[in-house]
């Protein structure tokens, strides 16, 4: 039965913008095939070709037909057979989806080899040894992959075989071990099996196309994408690319290796990259070798090294973005395998940004696009505090900068398990593999004693701005004794060490750290950003110390200034605590006239940081409780002191008891007794425990008073503020007065009052006439007009149905979305966070955490209606949002959708927001809301 439809498209043929169709290996293949660029001749078999597998778990009809096909045309264009005696053709199969996922899919090379083509290579390359070394890598590659073989079991033959004829390397191993070698592959296979290796080339590569198309749904490359949030419409499936071998293993004159056409780690502008001579590609990731830099060929291979400058200024020119190519030399002809967009971490991003802004290689546009906002995090990575003195134990290479402290795991399943459990994790491995991904999302940073600064586990943890150190020799490791030796000193699992991927130091213990700072690039991109961007980015700041932070990070003002938090210092929590149990409004209000200046002042010295910049300062919104300790923490205490007083008791009747029961014993301690025994009838005297025990026995009956059922929509907000009318008076004189004082200083200000869980017209309008009264006696006492702007949160569904009417009386709304999505879906986030909501994301009953990504179905269809409706009303009424989704790229794009004003997130997300804005921005006529 044949198939009209096509799969296979050769590397002349295949669209090589068609990434969802050849995957991007396949459609950079076919890019750089017609542009003329040396590439071992091969083809493609679509993703659509996977997903038809994929369906039915076997290969679409008409699929081998036209690989046979496309087979011939590749034995016709190399001159070679496919399984020939004589001169064989021998391909790769390689995996590749439109997003890239580096290690997280399968690849098998060397294929076609079998005992009659094994003589057929010894043949063509006059090379036993090279022949038998590309076999026995061929039966385990494919014994692993598409016959599923732990690699165990190859890797205990081949440390047993080097072991027996004293070869410190692979390479050191003669033509006879490599052939002994793989025999006892081959057996491998017959025992874990029980068939014989497969000797048919094309059925082979039969098993193994499919074998590559099962890779996309292997664990690793499912968690990737789950961790990535690689959906379907990015990536769907991946293709298969079949490609005409060529060696780097075949002598002196030949290497392999990796490059990328500036340095991924600062984004320098020089080639960055590693090679191996006499390997083949998959030494280099794998981390079997440590490799040298690219720059040493400049001496070992000098013609090699021009012709790579030149490969790299040809990509970079055709692409106009940094790439990620793989190359091999086999007997000085320089061949290029693949190439790709190359994962950066930040740093490296923003640095090439601006420069390829500067060399004319990409627009203003284009570098503020290519850019993941939530990347830049990276940037405030922390650094390793410059004053501290310690001895590094071992220094490996700097893979991938920053500073992380954990306890050493030494496998992936453990780092996922006690990473899970809140544990600070450092995983350390001889080498990563791509199936230890899992451990890499819980650790803290990554550790290896092989490979360089282009394997697995550099590259992965670069791509999530991890720290990692590689090829770090000096440590020995000995996954069976879970430990690790450097030098005299041995690590235990558990110990805890740091390792600072920017240096490639490795420290015992835990070393300070101190944040990053933004550079010249970053401030630079940043500019470009907020020129760009109509929705400003303001910062939820708490203190005049937060402020200037948030300054510092480029935010445009104050969009949540929470009350409560100045409330909790040391100093302020008795006077508050003194006003919550306060028995009499005279009482209550003593206490509130020692809060007053407390509050005054910090408003001003936010106002003061913030000069010239709106500050919303939101009045007190939690319930008093919250001020108090807890009911079951009292009840133990108040136990504690009861026993406390009935251990004294005891006491005093001790030299009575002593004296009757043991009158010698008494007379050697009476010396010591009679002090004791005056301290006790002073302290007796004091009171001093019946006095704590009745306060505390106060507090516990005013914390049982104030007890709520739900106390998420109990007496909070405005409520409170309704129902104790002088707690918002004191706050509200607090920040009019603090105005006051700065405006009689010179100071610029743009103070803005906003109120909490307002549900009714009615609520706002009794706290604006306190607003009112107060303002009137604030100009009567400081002669100045107050200008400031009276807003509402709309953090309950009611005040969004009625925005229309809120916006007589509200100046400004600002969208309190952790609140409005608890209601929204009637979940308290605690307990759907840690009982059923990760199951409702596993199961695909909600997509994502509605109180991490905002639910734009339902909350946001609130949130555009409020907008709608409030600036009928008021067409220049200000609306912003100030929940922790204002610093989520995606939700800042709906944000920008509905014309929000403004966004308000935390300070060290304040330049992911910005940039996030202007990408809003440019990307504004693609968007769509989700149905």
């Amino acid at each position: 039965m044949t198939s009209s439809k096509k799969y296979v498209y050769a590397f002349e043929e295949g669209d090589g913008k068609n990434k969802m169709l050849l995957g991007g290996k396949g459609a950079n293949l076919c890019e750089m095939t017609q542009i003329g660029l040396n590439v071992p001749p091969g083809f493609t078999a679509s993703t659509d070709a996977c997903n038809a597998y994929l369906e039915k778990n076997q290969l679409p009809p008409g699929l081998m037909d036209e690989i046979r096909t496309h087979m011939a045309a590749l034995e016709k264009k190399t001159g070679k057979g496919f399984g020939d005696a004589k001169n064989p053709l021998l391909i790769s199969v390689r995996s590749g989806a439109a997003m890239s996922m580096p290690g997280m899919m399968d690849t098998i090379l060397n294929l076609g080899l079998n005992e009659v083509s094994l003589k057929g290579l010894i043949t063509q390359t006059g090379n036993e040894r090279f022949a038998y070394d590309a076999y026995r890598r061929f039966i385990q590659l494919f014994g692993k992959i598409a016959l599923n073989i732990s690699d165990e079991h190859f890797d205990e033959r081949m440390v047993a075989i080097k072991r027996k004829y004293g070869a410190p390397q692979d390479v050191d191993l003669n033509t006879e071990h490599l052939k002994e070698l793989a025999g006892e592959f081959l057996a491998i296979v017959q025992r874990q099996t029980g068939q014989a290796f497969p000797q048919d080339p094309f059925v082979q590569l039969e098993i193994a196309v499919g074998a590559v198309f099962r890779s996309w749904m292997g664990k690793r490359a499912v968690d990737y994408r789950k961790q990535f949030r690689i959906t379907k419409a990015q990536a769907n499936g991946t293709a298969v690319s079949i490609c005409t071998m060529v060696f780097g293993n075949m002598g002196n004159d030949s290497g392999t290796g990796v490059g990328f056409t500036r340095n991924p780690g600062t984004g320098e502008n020089v080639i960055y990259g590693e090679y191996l001579v006499n390997a083949q590609g998959e030494d280099v990731v794998a981390g079997i070798r440590t490799p040298k830099a690219i720059a040493e060929m400049e001496q070992e291979m000098p013609e090699i090294h021009r012709q790579l400058i030149q490969l790299r200024s040809r990509l970079e020119s055709h692409y106009h973005e940094v790439q990620d190519f793989e190359f091999t030399i086999e007997k000085g002809i320089l061949y290029c395998l693949q190439t790709r967009n190359g994962k950066m971490n930040a740093r490296a991003m923003v640095r090439t940004s601006v420069e390829m802004f500067h060399e004319g290689l990409i627009t203003k546009e284009r570098a503020l696009l290519r850019t993941e906002p939530a990347v830049l995090e990276q940037l405030l990575v922390p650094q390793l505090a410059p004053n501290f003195h310690a001895k590094s134990l071992a220094q490996g290479l700097s893979a991938s900068p920053g500073a992380a402290s954990g306890k050493i795991v030494f496998d992936a399943d453990t780092a996922e398990t006690r990473g899970r459990a809140g544990e600070k994790i450092i995983l350390v491995r001889e080498e990563t593999k791509p199936e230890d991904i899992h451990g890499f999302f819980q650790a803290q940073g990554i550790l290896t004693s092989r490979g360089g600064k282009t394997s697995h586990a550099a590259v992965v943890a670069r791509g999530m701005g991890k720290p990692c150190v590689s090829g770090c020799e000096q440590i020995v490791i000995n996954d069976q004794l879970r430990s690790a030796k450097v030098g005299d000193t041995v690590l235990k699992e558990g110990d805890v060490i740091t390792i600072d991927g920017g240096t490639g130091h490795v420290y015992a213990g835990e070393i300070p750290t101190v944040e990053a700072e933004f550079s010249e690039e970053m401030n630079t991109l940043l500019g470009w950003a907020d020129e760009v961007a109509v929705l400003k980015v303001m910062a939820n700041a708490d203190s005049p110390v937060d402020a200037l932070r948030a300054r510092e990070f480029g935010a445009m003002g104050i969009g949540l200034c929470r009350t409560e938090r100045m409330f909790n210092a040391t100093d302020r929590l008795p006077i508050v605590q003194e006003m919550i149990l306060a028995e009499t409004l005279e009482e209550r209000q003593a206490a509130l006239d020692r809060l007053l200046p407390i509050q005054r002042a910090d408003f001003k010295g936010i106002f003061k940081a913030m000069k010239g910049l709106p500050v919303t300062v939101r009045l007190l919104d939690p319930p008093m409780h919250e001020f108090l300790p807890t009911a079951a923490q009292l009840e133990l205490e108040i136990a504690h002191l009861h026993q406390l007083r009935d251990t004294i008791k005891a006491l005093e009747d001790l030299p009575e008891t002593l004296k009757m029961l043991n009158p010698k014993l008494y007379q050697q301690y009476a010396d010591g007794l009679t002090p004791l025994m005056g301290a006790l009838s002073t302290f007796k005297k004091s009171h001093m425990e019946a006095e704590v025990i009745a306060k505390k026995e106060k507090i516990l009956k005013k914390v049982r008073a104030l007890a709520e059922v739900n106390p998420m929509l109990g007496h909070r907000g405005v409520r409170l503020g309704i129902t104790y009318p002088e707690i918002y008076s004191m706050q509200i004189r607090a920040i009019l007065e603090a105005a006051a004082l700065c405006g009689k200083q010179g100071i610029e200000i743009y103070p803005e009052i906003m109120v909490p869980q307002v549900a009714t017209v009615e609520e706002l309008k009794r706290i604006h006439s306190y607003v009112q009264r107060i303002r009137q006696e604030v100009r009567a006492t400081h002669g100045i007009d107050v200008q400031f702007k009276f807003g509402s949160m709309l953090e309950v569904v009611r005040a969004c149905m009625r925005s229309g009417r809120m916006a007589e009386i509200a100046e400004f709304f600002s969208f309190g979305t952790n609140d409005l999505s608890q209601a929204t879906f009637s979940f308290s986030r605690e307990d759907a966070e840690n009982k059923f909501l990760p199951f409702y994301n596993e199961t695909g009953i909600l997509e994502d955490n509605p109180f991490e990504v905002l639910d734009i179905k339902g909350v946001g269809q609130l949130m555009k209606m409020a907008v709608q409706n409030g600036r009928a009303t008021n067409p220049d009424l200000k609306v912003g949002i100030c929940g922790e989704h204002g610093g989520h790229p995606g939700s800042i794009r709906f944000c920008h959708h509905i014309k929000l004003n403004y966004v308000s997130c935390s300070g060290p997300r304040v330049p992911i927001a910005r940039l996030a804005a202007a990408q809003a921005k440019l990307l504004e006529d693609q968007y769509r809301e989700p149905v």
